[in-house]
């Protein structure tokens, strides 16, 4: 009876919520959609307009689209008109290289995002990607210019569309790269000439546009070369981009040295290790690996800062694109041109910036909290 007694006096417990989801998909819309009124507001804004803008998007590239048409008078409606794109992807890609030979530029095309991809296998890293790279270039060259093994020459004058592009942006990134290393390591040096010449080198190549300097090594160098003397105009705004392109990633790989631990350095000198040894096992590692979202930062801009070449005469991907719209059978289709364009650009530079925070992650597996 007691027991009984105390039974009934212990009181019941409060009757509470059920727990919150924070698994599955409405613990992640929960906890990144709708975490307070303002993130909730902002989600229903862009829920809002992505209703507003997709479907009709849809149905312009995919539904109402023109796929084949003879001409752009055939191709006009309101969908977009695919067919030019289908009719002038070929001067798009390879402009105004002979067109019986533009199989040449394709495996150009095909040997640089070669090298690219073997690049990012850190299997590969060491003597055999050295020998990859400039036996790759090699036939880049050759498959380009052509005058050997039975190949038709072709000036440089014709290279155009995607093949420059690349040419532009990957052989001068991978130029730039080792002369950025060496104008950082000068800025950093207690030798005050070289430190001088590194700082006057960035702060004035750092001071003036692209373009400019394109225009200078394209308009003024001819002119204080000796009578007779020729550059060509590609190699000229190659080593433009080589120049322009080192100073920025000098200041980006300046930032990674100054980030070395001190400590680091003098445990180095008690291992007896000299200055370029120490430089290149123990500082340029770490240095380089706690800058690699602003290296692939300035390696996306200056891919994209290839179509600056026009001012100089020189056609690349969005100025090829930009030339088969002036065909007056296939005129006022920009918009499918530019879309076109676009999702190449992005695809490469997507690429890049995927493989980039993949190795950021692998190299900084010791620094993460």
């Amino acid at each position: 009876m007691a027991d009984i007694d105390i039974a009934e006096e212990i009181p019941l417990p409060a009757q509470q919520r059920p727990p919150v989801v924070t698994s599955g998909v409405i613990g992640w819309l929960r906890a990144n959609l709708f975490n307070s009124v303002f993130n909730t507001i902002l989600t229903i804004l862009a829920v809002y307009l992505l209703v507003l803008t997709v479907p009709p998007l849809i149905r312009w590239a995919f539904i109402d689209a023109v796929w084949d048409a003879p001409n752009g008078q055939a191709c006009r409606g309101e969908g977009a008109c695919w067919a030019f794109i289908g009719e002038k992807w070929r001067f798009i890609f390879f402009g105004r290289f002979p067109y019986d030979a533009q199989w040449r530029p394709l495996f150009v095309v095909v040997i640089i995002i070669g090298l690219v991809l073997a690049s990012c296998d850190r299997r590969l890293w060491g003597r055999r990607l050295v020998l990859l790279w400039p036996a790759g270039l090699v036939m880049v060259g050759v498959l380009m210019s052509g005058g050997v093994f039975g190949l038709r020459y072709v000036p440089s004058e014709y290279w155009s569309g995607l093949p420059l592009t690349l040419i532009l942006a990957v052989v001068g990134m991978l130029f730039a790269f080792p002369f950025a290393i060496l104008l950082a390591l000068g800025r950093r040096s207690n030798l005050p000439a070289v430190r001088v010449v590194s700082v006057a080198y960035i702060e004035l190549v750092r001071g003036v546009p692209l373009i400019t300097v394109l225009f200078m090594a394209s308009v003024m160098l001819p002119l204080f070369l000796p009578e007779g003397v020729t550059i060509d105009k590609l190699l000229r705004a190659q080593v433009a981009f080589i120049l322009f392109a080192a100073a920025y990633l000098a200041e980006v790989i300046r930032g990674g040295l100054q980030a070395i631990p001190k400590g680091q350095i003098e445990a180095a000198d008690a291992l007896g290790l000299g200055y370029w040894r120490r430089t290149r096992l123990i500082v340029l590692p770490q240095a380089l690996a706690m800058v690699i979202p602003p290296l692939v930062n300035n390696f996306i801009g200056a891919f994209k800062n290839t179509s600056l070449v026009l001012i100089i005469g020189l056609f690349d991907l969005l100025n090829t694109a930009n030339t088969a719209l002036t065909d007056s059978n296939w005129q006022g289709f920009a918009s499918e041109t530019y879309v076109f364009v676009a999702a190449i650009y992005f695809c490469f530079c997507f690429f890049m910036s995927r493989y980039s925070q993949r190795l950021e992650r692998t190299l900084n597996r010791g620094h993460r909290r």
